[in-house]
């Protein structure tokens, strides 16, 4: 008894130790690595607790190959946009100025009572008060509401993402593949070197990888 309870007490300080390593954001944010590796660190130390007889290194050696895990790919991601796209995914639109986007709905396996229950956490009681909604990687729903003061095209627009462009958007707003990369060109600029590129207002605004 008192073997388990020391392991728990350990394990706490541990696990806190080890997230601030990762440098976890609120659960509400975390990506499906993230969420993975939470999973494989929380089964791990239920099983040392109730295998008490068991050495606790073989706890705390497969933690700490996860947190290694985490961060190295954590920093690889940074500088591979590639390797961001695969682990982080994108987000995708789902409404589009009070229209649902039924394609987009279907492929990410996102259900209308889902979709539904996030707007009403947004206080939004239906579909066409909407102008645009992206369903982000962490499964939470942007929503940018219809101002009827100003006009609809001044909610901006992430047109560019770690130098990829996205295409739905770019269809939304009436543009081509060409007319942006004509701009970047303008700019001196390569698609490969834009970070996060917003259109807001019939303009665009660029923020270049440092």
């Amino acid at each position: 008894m008192i073997n388990t309870i020391l392991r728990t007490i350990f394990f706490y300080f541990f696990i806190a130790a080890a997230y601030r390593i990762m440098g976890k954001r609120e659960v509400g944010q975390l990506g499906i690595i993230d969420l993975i590796v939470s999973i494989l660190i929380a089964e791990l130390v239920a099983i040392s607790i109730e295998n008490y007889n068991d050495s606790i290194l073989l706890t705390i050696f497969p933690i700490g190959i996860l947190v290694f895990l985490e961060v190295f790919l954590g920093y690889i991601s940074v500088k591979s946009r590639k390797l961001n796209r695969l682990f982080a995914g994108k987000p995708t639109l789902i409404i589009s100025e009070g229209k649902l986007l039924y394609n987009n709905l279907i492929s990410q396996r996102y259900s209308l009572d889902d979709l539904l229950l996030q707007l009403r956490q947004n206080g939004i009681y239906s579909i066409e008060e909407v102008n645009y909604a992206l369903l982000e990687p962490n499964g939470k729903l942007s929503v940018f509401k219809y101002d009827f003061i100003k006009s609809k095209k001044s909610v901006p627009l992430p047109l560019i993402i770690e130098g990829v462009i996205q295409k739905e958007v770019l269809r939304e707003i009436g543009k081509d593949e060409t007319w942006l990369l004509r701009v970047l060109e303008k700019n001196n600029m390569l698609l490969e070197d834009v970070f996060y590129g917003l259109y807001k207002k019939t303009h665009l605004y660029f923020i270049r990888y440092n």
